[in-house]
């Protein structure tokens, strides 16, 4: 009766860990997905600011986007990225899981690409790509 006992719980420990770990996991995707989106929102807004001002997007990769954003453009012009500008070593912006953005430019829009939380840009062929793409 005793090993039952031992038994019943270990197998209630396991599976209360385990719904703990899952709701931990999603909680931990829902709260990086948000931040992603507030940031692609300042972004947004802060590469609109630019236009406005220089007339045109900046050009470039991300480090160059930055480093335009930040006062190095013919016109002087800095505009602030927000309250969460998150660098890496290279000076590019990256999202909640640590990966730099990839940041298009077309026309009149922008195109904002995040590899998700596997860190890695999937291509249209990966069945359950996880990557983030907002377009403004």
């Amino acid at each position: 009766m005793k090993r039952i006992l031992m038994l019943v719980g270990l197998v209630a420990v396991v599976v209360c860990g385990g719904w703990a770990y899952s709701t931990l996991t999603r909680w931990n995707v829902a709260a990086r997905t948000t931040r992603f989106n507030e940031d692609v929102d300042d972004l947004f807004y802060a590469l609109q600011k630019y236009k406005e001002y220089t007339g045109s997007y900046p050009i470039g990769n991300n480090a160059d986007v930055v480093r335009a954003l930040g006062g190095n453009n013919a016109q002087k012009v800095i505009v602030d990225i927000g309250r969460h500008k998150n660098l890496n070593t290279k000076g590019e912006l990256v999202d909640p899981w640590g990966t730099p953005f990839r940041i298009y430019f077309s026309g009149e829009g922008v195109l904002i690409r995040s590899a998700g939380p596997n860190k890695r840009f999937d291509d249209s062929t990966v069945q359950n790509s996880d990557d983030f793409y907002r377009s403004n």
